[in-house]
């Protein structure tokens, strides 16, 4: 048995049952009734569905439990997913130190997802001392695979990954706007070809907005967030799907939950639900 590091966190079974119906099932090897992998739609939001206090600005919601749910959480999927600001802003580890896992008491990498960066330019200027890369060198956490559309990556860069057992994943991203838009059923797609059969999306806002369009709301077969209590104000980023109209041009709402969980947890609020698709 390895030693177990200090960072390893407990998130006991009397936590874990409410979250039971919400997530993907471990005994179904098969992907969703869709075909596509199980999509958990999570992350952590404020009073005023900011997710920062400003693009780029990593900024603390979560109390100490929710920290160790989102652990747990990852521990249940085959992959996470974020955008590149994401990764820019925080130098994430992307892994999972739930007692039990692969690095954190077991052998192997058993529990450990694979981190997902979309990153259609190829921005992320990652080096071997970025954390993801560290915690994969101490056995404690998996290389990412980076979705682009750029044909030719950097070579460096290339190799950096594939040494540690990432790699780069070229797919078509069209840009509207001045904005990278995201065909989430080809990216599903992509993911399920890559053995990855549930993923659970954490952010950043951009990649939560454009999950939430109407053309891609179906994807989502669980919702898990974490309401804070706390306000961070205007200019935050925030969580905000595009308004949908009706048939005569009036607005409507841009989506809704249905079955709807409340679960108080430490000083927040865990909310789960599924996507009502009308």
């Amino acid at each position: 048995m390895p030693p177990i590091p200090s960072d390893a966190l407990v998130f006991p079974d009397s936590n874990r049952s409410f979250l039971k119906p919400h997530l993907p099932p471990r005994d179904d090897p098969k992907p969703t009734s869709s075909g596509l992998p199980f999509t958990t739609l999570t992350f952590a939001t404020s009073l005023d569905s900011s997710l920062a206090l400003s693009p780029g600005t990593c900024t603390v919601l979560s109390g100490p439990q929710s920290k160790v749910m989102t652990h747990y959480l990852r521990s249940r999927h085959d992959a996470i997913l974020i955008g590149v600001g994401t990764a820019v802003a925080d130098n994430p580890g992307l892994n999972c130190r739930i007692h039990g896992v692969g690095g954190y008491g077991s052998e192997g990498l058993d529990g450990q997802p694979r981190p997902i960066v979309i990153d259609p330019s190829a921005r992320w200027d990652f080096t071997e001392e970025s954390k993801i890369f560290q915690l994969a060198r101490e056995g404690k956490g998996r290389a990412p695979y980076v979705i682009t559309g750029v044909q030719t990556p950097s070579v460096e860069k290339q190799a950096v990954l594939e040494k540690h057992g990432g790699k780069f994943i070229t797919l078509d991203v069209s840009k509207s706007d001045g904005a990278h838009r995201i065909d989430w059923t080809v990216l599903l797609q992509c993911l399920l070809r890559e053995g990855l059969r549930s993923v659970m999306i954490e952010g950043g806002g951009s990649i939560i907005n454009s999950l939430l369009e109407p053309a891609f709301q179906s994807l989502v077969d669980s919702v898990i967030v974490t309401i804070a209590p706390t306000w961070l104000g205007q200019g935050g980023v925030v969580v905000s799907p595009k308004r949908r109209t009706d048939n005569t041009g009036s607005p409507i709402a841009a989506s809704r939950l249905t079955d709807v969980k409340w679960y108080p947890f430490g000083e927040d609020v865990v909310l789960c639900g599924k996507m009502r698709l009308d």
